[in-house]
Order: structure tokens, then sequence, then C-alpha cells
């Protein structure tokens, strides 16, 4: 049997101090960083998804950044493909592979014998219910989903119309719901993980998120927005992120400026506190609390020990 390949993973609400982290460490233990973002694949969305930028890189090469066009779709089956590729390939040259970013769901099914279905697309039939969703509207059609796959009606929201008509096209062309094809049971680790959660006491992490908003805004976000409204793109699963969907309704003039800026601080931490449930459920993680600034150091040395401790590393 093959050995493991060695991976570490960073995990932690957004804003809580991520990407410097992971720097360090890919210093110290010659790694290379694949974003765990969702958001970050995107070209020309830089700053809404705090893309880390080439400054902060500090000559580290970091992968899954700018793959995509805004107007394109990226699925959780896609990125598990091309993160085990890359992990294959960082490991390959002697480096260790660290993955960095807060969408639970795309680092599990990467790290994790994750199945994901591999019905066919139909695209007739995929036509069909977009045509009804625009006659009977979205609720409609989560209705539908809630009827044949209550489960996985559970996990997605009723406003994701596109993981909605996925789930109902799988049913349509297996006859199995989606949730039948993800396992039941815990599936097993592929990789030799050490994972990595960081937190923050929650007013600390929640006047960060703010300031974080604040600086976005101040380093050109509502520009960068502008530019993806001015090349046509609506309704696309890029646009539906945060940080783009509240000044889209400022462009859309559903909103003031502020009403939108205020919507994104409150959505970024609401999003935040979503993450951290979702890490404490689903994976195995050893926890860091970042909340004292002035034991920052020192909680980087139990960080980095923990690392090589569990990976033995030297």
């Amino acid at each position: 049997m093959n050995k493991k390949e060695k991976v570490v993973v960073i995990i932690g609400p957004t804003a809580v101090g991520k990407t410097a982290l992971s720097i360090h460490l890919a210093k110290k233990f010659q790694g290379e960083i694949i974003s765990g973002d969702s958001m970050q694949i995107y070209k020309g969305m830089d700053i809404g998804t705090a893309k880390v930028t080439e400054e902060e890189k500090e000559g580290i090469s970091h992968h899954l950044l700018d793959l995509k066009d805004p107007t394109e779709a990226f699925s959780v089956a896609e990125y598990q493909q091309v993160v085990r590729e890359k992990i294959t390939e960082i490991a390959s040259r002697g480096h260790l592979p660290i993955i960095v970013g807060g969408t639970g769901l795309y680092i599990q099914s990467v790290i994790y014998d994750y199945q994901f279905s591999d019905a066919p697309c139909d695209d007739t039939y995929r036509q069909q219910l977009e045509n009804l969703c625009q006659e009977k509207g979205k609720l409609f059609l989560y209705q539908q989903l809630q009827k044949i796959d209550p489960l996985s009606a559970e996990k997605i929201h009723p406003n994701n119309v596109r993981r909605v008509i996925r789930a109902l096209e799988i049913y349509h062309s297996t006859g199995k719901a989606m949730s039948d094809s993800q396992q039941k049971e815990d599936p097993p680790l592929l990789y030799d993980v050490a994972i990595v959660g960081l937190t923050m006491e929650r007013d600390q992490l929640y006047e960060r998120i703010n300031k974080r908003v604040d600086q976005m805004m101040e380093q050109g976000l509502l520009n960068e927005v502008e530019t993806l409204w001015g090349r046509g793109i609506r309704d696309t699963q890029a646009v539906q992120a945060i940080g783009y969907k509240e000044l889209y309704a400022y462009l859309a003039q559903e909103t003031t400026i502020q009403e939108a800026i205020d919507r994104l601080k409150q959505n970024s931490r609401r999003y935040a506190k979503r993450q951290l449930t979702w890490f404490r459920n689903k994976m195995d993680v050893e926890w860091f609390d970042l909340t004292l600034e002035n034991e920052k150091t020192k909680k980087i040395h139990e960080i980095s020990d923990f690392i090589a401790g569990k990976l033995h590393l030297k």
C-alpha cells in the first residue's frame, strides 16, 4: 500500500488570520499553499474574496487562484479533482501541501474519500427546470426537491437555484437522491492530515470583520464590482458571493451604498458563525485561539509543534 501524502489544512472563519499563518508555516515547512476558498478561483474578484496579494505571498507558491472567469460555474467535484492532483504534484517536489480557506465542504471533499454523483448532465431537463423556475419561482423548484430528496433540501438554500436544479437533475438521471450518492458513513481520510482550526473571541472577530469590510471599500471593492456589473455579468455563481451580491443590490438601485456596506458586514459576520459551526461538526480539528495579540508568537509555535508532531516533520 502506498504511503499517504502529508497535508496541512488551515481552516477558520473569515478575517481570523489564516493567510498570515499559512505563509509562516509554508516558509517553515517548505510548503506550497492551495486556496480552500470557493470564490478565489475567479479572476477579477480579488478584493472581495480577500485574495492574497503578490506582496503578501512573500515568494511562496499559491495554487487554485484565478482559474475561472466569473461567468463560469465551478463545482465541488471539480475542485476535489483539481486539488487532489495539486497535492500529488506538490508532494512530488518534496514540498508540503497546505490547504488554506473557509469553504468547509470543498476542503472536506478533498481530504476525505467523499463520493459525488457522476450523473450526467441533461441539458433538456435542466432547461425545463430553468423555465419552471422563471414561471413559478425558486420556492416552487425547492419544494419539488423537498419531496424527492429532503436530506439534500436541508443542506441547500432555496435561493441556490443552481444546486437545487443539479439535485433534481441527478434524481431525474439516476432515480437516486443526491444525498444517496454521498456516503452515509464517515468517509475515511485519504491523506496524513494535520487540521489546524483558528478561532477568536466573537466580539473581536466581528470587529475584525467590520474593519476588513471598511478596508475592502478603501481598496476599491466598489470599482471591482462595477467592472463585473459593466461586463453584464448577472445571476452567476460568482456574483452570489458575499461582498458582491450586496454591492450588486446597490448598483441595481435597490439599496443605498451605506445599506449595502452594512449588509455586507452583517452577512460576513453571519457567515463566520456558520463556518465555525460547520467545522466543529464535520472535521477533526485541533483548535487554536488567536484572541490575545501578545500571545500570537506563542500560538504560532504551538501550531508549528502540533503540525510537526502530527505529521512527523523535522
